[in-house]
């Protein structure tokens, strides 16, 4: 297996390479000294970028519209939930676009909304808070973003009436990685013969690991590979005791268990991101490349029932944005643009909803709910037949 490149790549792989010294690695610890290691990891990289430059695109870097989107479903819970304030707390943000976008329309739709809503950031990424600084000081200035500390989130002392917003967080989560070998469930760890890494299958290092899976009635095939997220549950306890009264948005890619765990996912989901191109190897680029794994909704969901967090609904991201009105907005504003800029415009809107290719399908919203009745959401509606405006039916068949 490959090994990290340049100054950042290698004094990673030497550290690791250390702490391997000592005994195999749970694959969750490799992946988070390459993700969050606070000096090498992939995201205190100052490099780190989303977009056509970037690694990766995100759905905020797609267009303004997704946060637009976000917004509506936001004041709907504000309206829904009434008080004074309306807190949101987004965990993730990134490079701060989402809350740019979110605010932008709020401000511009609904001043009252404006002045009820406190956005609060939670980041762990240096180069991404100094960014949200920098991109939301006018917004700071005026009383509307603030800045949480997240030790202060892992500790429950942050406690809010409003919403917990995620775009792609839960599936940076580190997670452990099994193998059923002889029909014996063992986890795979890191180690290395000559400076190489390589994998080592092992007793389970927590027994959450097999409860994991019994709880959902899920079992592997011989030989199969998946992913344990065990983070995602701590993640989700969390939230709740944060929440007072309020909502959940989640937001990333990744399946119910029946469809995440299917035979024919033999190698599991785990996926590294360098450039736009991805690979199978966790071993090369270390601390240069994201690396990911797709989302267990059904635990999400279940932990959440758990930890008092009902569940409102979960569905595709193409519904939640037809269901919020995307189809119309591309109308709108393809009528206000010259042909080819209307063009351009729907084609990359198109990426947002597009089941096949695009972000569509592949990419869930799920949203839970804490101290009310069962919530009637737009982003979650029943759509029916979809009606494809006559432009976008045309950029549907042009893809």
């Amino acid at each position: 297996m490959e090994e990290g490149k340049g100054n950042r790549g290698e004094n990673l792989r030497r550290f690791i390479l250390s702490q391997t010294d000592k005994g195999p690695l749970p694959f969750s610890q490799f992946m988070e000294w390459c993700l969050y290691h606070p000096e090498y990891g992939y995201y205190q990289s100052k490099g780190v970028t989303t977009g056509a430059q970037g690694d990766y695109y995100t759905s905020p870097s797609v267009s303004p519209l997704f946060g637009h989107l976000i917004a509506k479903q936001l004041f709907q819970m504000a309206e829904i939930l009434g008080g004074e304030e309306f807190d949101l707390v987004e965990m993730g943000g990134g490079r701060g676009f989402l809350c740019e976008d979110i605010l932008d329309w709020v401000e511009k739709t609904s001043p009252d909304f404006y002045q009820r809503l406190r956005y609060h950031l939670i980041e762990t990424s240096s180069p991404f808070l100094k960014e949200q600084r920098e991109r939301l000081s006018e917004r700071e200035r005026e009383g509307r973003v603030f800045w949480i500390d997240p030790k202060l989130f892992g500790e429950g002392k942050v406690q809010i009436q409003g919403c917990f917003l995620s775009n792609e967080l839960v599936d940076a989560f580190p997670i452990h990685r099994v193998i059923l070998d002889q029909g014996k469930l063992r986890e795979i760890y890191v180690t290395h013969r000559n400076g190489q890494f390589e994998e080592h299958w092992g007793e389970l290092s927590s027994p959450g690991i097999a409860s994991y899976f019994r709880s959902m009635g899920i079992a592997l095939h011989e030989g199969q590979k998946a992913e344990v997220n065990l983070s995602a549950l701590e993640w989700m306890e969390n939230v709740a005791r944060c929440l007072q009264r309020g909502f959940v948005l989640t937001i990333d890619y990744g399946y119910l268990a029946e469809e995440l765990y299917a035979p024919h996912r033999r190698e599991g989901t785990l996926l590294c991101y360098f450039q736009h191109e991805a690979s199978g190897n966790p071993y090369e680029r270390l601390g240069e490349q994201d690396i990911t794994s797709h989302v267990n909704f059904t635990s999400l969901i279940r932990k959440g029932e758990e930890v008092g967090l009902r569940f409102t609904g979960l569905v595709p991201q193409y519904r939640f944005l037809i269901g919020l009105g995307i189809l119309e907005q591309m109308e709108t504003l393809g009528k206000e643009l010259s042909e080819l800029d209307g063009l351009k415009l729907r084609l990359s809107l198109k990426h947002l909803i597009e089941p096949e290719m695009g972000m569509g399908e592949v990419f869930k919203v799920l949203i839970q709910h804490k101290g009310m009745d069962q919530p009637q959401l737009d982003g979650l509606r029943d759509l029916g037949s979809i009606s494809w405006p006559a432009s976008a039916e045309g950029d549907r068949r042009l893809g």
